[in-house]
């Protein structure tokens, strides 16, 4: 069954409005989730975080890549919170150095959707990371659940997003 057009439209506002998730990484001591801000690029080709290098995830990140992004959609206190979107992306997460090519544009990108963030990147422990979807795993509600790949994720969010 295709998803229809109202879950594609929330899985869009997920993935292009929000700014904060649960990022899970893992350790040699388990597993750890840890609160991050993103932005998507165009086409949901890659999250961008923002993440200092003295936090425990960045260093999970470091020494083990993959990880998963939780987003969902705000909880206004009435109904059952089990109804409400979210969706988790799994893949791995590199740097994204000040050298690259790249650079420069995923800086501007993020800043222009996240600009509290400017005095961050002046900090020597902050480095700009790029999480690659390999997966999506949307939950619109009950018997509301699909999986999409990277085209997938590009059909739903612009390329201008």
């Amino acid at each position: 069954m295709a998803m229809d057009h109202e879950d594609e439209l929330l899985l869009a506002e997920l993935l292009c409005g929000r700014r904060w998730g649960a990022l899970a990484t893992a350790s040699a001591d388990g597993p750890l989730a840890s609160m991050v801000a993103f932005v998507a690029e165009p086409g949901c080709s890659g999250i961008l975080l923002h993440l200092s290098r003295l936090a425990a995830h960045t260093r999970n990140l470091l020494a083990e890549p993959r990880a998963s992004l939780v987003i969902g959609a705000p909880d206004g206190g009435a109904g059952d919170p089990q109804t409400l979107a979210r969706v988790t992306l799994s893949g791995a997460v590199e740097v994204v150095e000040p050298d690259a090519a790249d650079y420069a544009t995923a800086r501007a990108r993020y800043l222009e959707r996240l600009p509290g963030a400017g005095p961050r990147f002046g900090f020597g422990d902050f480095g700009l990371f790029r999480l690659r979807p390999r997966e999506a795993r949307y939950v619109g509600g009950f018997g509301r659940a699909w999986t999409l790949g990277p085209a997938g994720l590009a059909r739903l969010c612009p390329a201008d997003s």
